[in-house]
């Protein structure tokens, strides 16, 4: 998949900043010194952190150059690298107080393997953050799965999307694996939204990407075109004329105790 484009996902960055607020808002840390940000692309969620523990030194990473670019600039008084998460992290062992991810994981396999992963980065009594998109019900992605599967489409993407994220269950016993101390929960955003252009402009920069940039303009016209025909269906107008773009995530937040070491 090609880079990522900060411009097109700051389109609804309030929207997209909020999970993040929310997120941080729930750890207790006692003056957390050392912070990474995984997968923090544009810095909007790095910014969060800074204002949440200001006296922090505060890391973004990202594998997107665009995105680093753009962070950089945003929120020049953060450090940003560039860090594959799926990768070795054995490099940062034991080094920070708190391990923060927002809207990242679900694009990373092996969540056995990664969720440890990142929690080994943490020193004892550091806290993990994350935010994880659970659309998997929703009209949006039903739509976009069924169009691409179907007899039309399927022969034009050879590299489909693969969603990641495991059940709660899954994830709770991951996280029972390596902590006592942890909790978990979902929040639904109910985003407004002027139509379902909206929709489709929020998804151009996430799940529509991996498709969009194997079709030519005339075939995205088309693609878009009959997922914009299905949207209208099923995302009906209300009184004022808005549409109700509901966006479930789940939460978890999980302390690293010192008698597990």
């Amino acid at each position: 998949m090609s880079d990522w484009n900060s411009e097109q996902y700051l389109r609804f960055k309030a929207q997209r900043t909020q999970p993040s607020v929310d997120l941080a808002e729930r750890i207790v840390a006692k003056a957390p010194r050392e912070i990474i940000d995984i997968g923090c692309g544009p810095g909007n969620s790095t910014k969060v952190l800074k204002d949440r523990f200001p006296n922090a030194h505060i890391i973004g990473a990202d594998n997107s150059e665009n995105m680093l670019e753009s962070a950089r600039q945003n929120v020049p008084e953060c450090e940003f690298i560039k860090l594959d998460a799926g990768g070795e992290l054995k490099a940062f062992a034991g080094k920070f107080d708190v391990v923060f991810s927002n809207a990242c994981l679900q694009w990373i396999p092996n969540h056995a393997r990664l969720i440890p992963s990142l929690f080994s980065m943490l020193k004892s009594g550091g806290v993990l953050a994350v935010q994880i998109p659970v659309q998997f019900e929703e009209p949006i992605h039903k739509i976009i799965a069924k169009t691409v599967k179907s007899d039309k489409w399927r022969g034009k993407f050879t590299d489909p999307r693969i969603f990641y994220t495991l059940s709660d269950g899954e994830y709770f016993d991951i996280l029972s694996e390596l902590t006592d101390d942890f909790e978990m929960w979902r929040t639904i955003y109910f985003h407004r939204m002027a139509g379902v252009e909206s929709i489709i402009e929020w998804y151009k920069s996430t799940g529509l990407k991996p498709y969009l940039e194997v079709l030519s303009e005339t075939e995205s016209k088309e693609f878009l075109g009959e997922i914009r025909l299905q949207l209208e269906k099923e995302y009906t107008k209300q009184k004022n004329g808005e549409v109700i773009f509901r966006f479930p995530r789940l939460f978890f937040i999980a302390t690293k105790n010192e008698e597990r070491l």
